[in-house]
């Protein structure tokens, strides 16, 4: 081995690059995230010659003369002085590392003036050399890069087509777009413009402009505070029956910071978990604000990653609100209600999806805690009272019902194929999958009762098991008790029902233990949910029976009480409305 010696400034800086600039999405990232750190409004993009040359302005804070040199040095940055400061970090940028890289593999002319000066500065960089002079400019920032990787060679060879990349600039830009609402976004191509957003404060207007109003139609508000903790989450989630094929439209973010976290990831999987089918994932766009002392993000070089110092309680916290706003439920504050606050979950109770009235419901004045749910419910009247109280103590956050008005009677047209309910709405035809809607209530229901009404049987088919079945259903018969089931074996592979679900009575047995095990799929810590489903599903009307006026009306009248009226516990669409625009339209009618 050769002996040690001390490495060139330049190539420092090119060892650091290859942590920090991965591709020209990465110089895009550190230099748009510079512009919003330094309080820009209006930031243009332009991407040119195969996304190697990379322009950026904005209309920030500028670089002050003075400070323009040490800028473009390694591990030189305005966001923070201090061991104290690095994690307490409110900016998106705070290492020091990415204009030194930069300016080490391209060739890169920054452009900067603060109000406080009449001149601008020019600076202009290649292989990690800075010379720079006045100029003429307005207040802000251009940062123009050209030929990147122009002495990097091997990395080059590494990037993908020009097509490619600027896909991965454009996902970029969006995500940033979408955290950023209140900044203003241009991204041009060779000169055309792909993406443009206003920068009216509006998250609902930003993702119309980002993606489409389609989009905007199939979106319920999240938005939930804890002063206590200091937490906050605010944005929008998809109806459980708007998804897409993979978490690409996952958009995520920690005090506005763009992070890929995987207590996030499952607080929103297990939310929609009996919401939507396999393989289907919702649109999401949410920004958790937390006190910075409490994350941290100087995990990684991407600043992708994140750990926070409580798991457990940011898990509930954002599993909790978007049920929340997929319950169509509003956040309300009131005042001293200590003893009230629910008890913590942990990820494994609450993935668990077990319900127990008994032990987690509480009521007081109708004041009414749900454990399980980590949320209180409160009626009319407990709300005149609270409102009545003096001398608040600190802010708790509750979420109230909302209250929907008597329904008029549904206008029910008919069956189609004796499988689908027809209602004639004010805004076109809606269509009701008769079993699917019936199964969401049913299952809603069996979540929610205290105590499951069974029937007994007298006679019972005897059900042949294999020995891992026999295994399974002997360590669970408290589970299958529970849902009114009960279980007896008479011979080692043989069992009988002494008594099924109410709702069952008319069902084979036979048939629902098969389901039930049929379904479980490895998935023995989930007995439970596939209780509760198999039983929802068996209890419905089924597909192709033929209901009266009246059986229809209470079908449809029971699901539009049900919490989530969205999807099947298996994740099937319950409903679709064509619109009356959609149906005059096909019929050439003005109306």
């Amino acid at each position: 081995m050769g002996r040690i010696k001390q490495l060139s400034k330049h190539l420092i800086n090119q060892i650091a690059a290859g942590e920090v600039i991965e591709r020209p999405a990465s110089v895009v990232k550190e230099l748009t995230e510079n512009s919003i750190d330094a309080g820009a409004t209006k930031i243009s993009i332009d991407i040119t010659n195969d996304c190697r040359d990379i322009r950026i302005a904005d209309n920030g804070s500028g670089i002050h003369p003075d400070d323009i040199m040490l800028a473009f040095s390694k591990h030189a940055t305005s966001k923070i002085a201090t061991d104290e400061d690095l994690y307490n970090i409110h900016t998106l940028g705070f290492r020091g590392e990415a204009l030194s890289s930069i300016i080490s593999i391209s060739k890169l002319t920054c452009t900067t003036r603060t109000k406080d000066f009449e001149n601008g500065t020019k600076v202009k960089c290649e292989n990690s050399e800075v010379k720079y002079s006045q100029t003429g400019c307005a207040v802000g920032t251009i940062m123009e890069v050209k030929d990147l990787f122009y002495n990097i060679p091997a990395r080059l060879k590494f990037l993908k087509s020009s097509v490619t990349e600027f896909s991965y600039i454009q996902e970029l830009v969006q995500s940033i777009a979408l955290a950023h609402s209140e900044c203003s976004l241009e991204l041009k191509k060779n000169g055309k413009t792909m993406l443009k957003t206003s920068g009216q404060n509006n998250l609902l207007q930003t993702i119309k402009e980002v993606y489409s109003g389609d989009v905007t139609k199939n979106l319920k508000e999240v938005l939930k505070t804890d002063d206590l903790s200091g937490l906050k989450i605010s944005g929008y989630v998809s109806t459980p029956n708007y998804t897409r094929s993979s978490k690409k439209s996952y958009h995520i973010y920690i005090n506005g910071r763009s992070v890929k976290d995987a207590v996030f990831l499952k607080s929103i999987d297990t939310a929609y978990k009996a919401l939507i089918a396999n393989g289907k994932y919702p649109f999401i766009v949410l920004n958790l604000e937390i006190p910075p002392s409490d994350v941290d993000v100087n995990v990684h070089p991407t600043k992708k990653e994140v750990r926070y110092k409580n798991p457990n309680q940011i898990f509930n916290f954002i599993y909790t609100s978007i049920q929340g706003g997929l319950s169509n439920y509003v956040e309300r504050q009131i005042q001293n209600l200590e003893q009230f606050k629910p008890e913590p979950l942990t990820v494994e109770e609450k993935s668990a999806n077990v319900i127990d009235f008994s032990e987690r419901k509480q009521e007081k004045e109708g004041i009414f805690v749900d454990k399980q749910e980590d949320t209180v419910y409160l009626s009319d009247n407990a709300f005149e009272k609270l409102e009545k109280m003096h001398e608040p103590v600190e802010q708790k956050q509750f979420f109230n019902p909302v209250i929907k008005e008597d329904e008029i009677e549904e206008n029910i047209i008919g069956q189609y194929k004796n499988t689908y309910i027809l209602i004639e709405k004010d805004d076109g035809l809606e269509i009701v999958d008769q079993h699917i809607a019936e199964e969401r209530y049913n299952y809603e229901k069996l979540r929610s009762e205290k105590q499951i009404a069974s029937q007994m049987l007298f006679i019972s088919d005897v059900v042949s098991v294999s020995n891992s079945e026999v295994e399974l259903i002997k360590e669970n018969l408290e589970k299958f008790e529970k849902f009114g089931f009960g279980i007896e074996f008479t011979k080692e592979n043989e069992l009988i029902f002494r008594k099924v679900p109410q709702i069952l009575a008319k069902v084979n047995p036979k048939e629902i233990i098969a389901d039930i095990l049929e379904n479980i799929e490895g998935d023995i810590d989930g007995l439970e949910e596939h209780i509760m489903r198999t039983t929802a599903c068996k209890a419905s009307v089924k597909a192709g029976q033929k209901l009266s006026l009246w059986q229809m009306q209470e079908i449809i009248k029971k699901w539009r009480t049900t919490k989530m009226p969205y999807t099947c516990p298996h994740g099937r669409p319950i409903t679709h409305t064509i619109s009356h625009k959609e149906i005059a339209g096909f019929f050439e009618r003005n109306e």
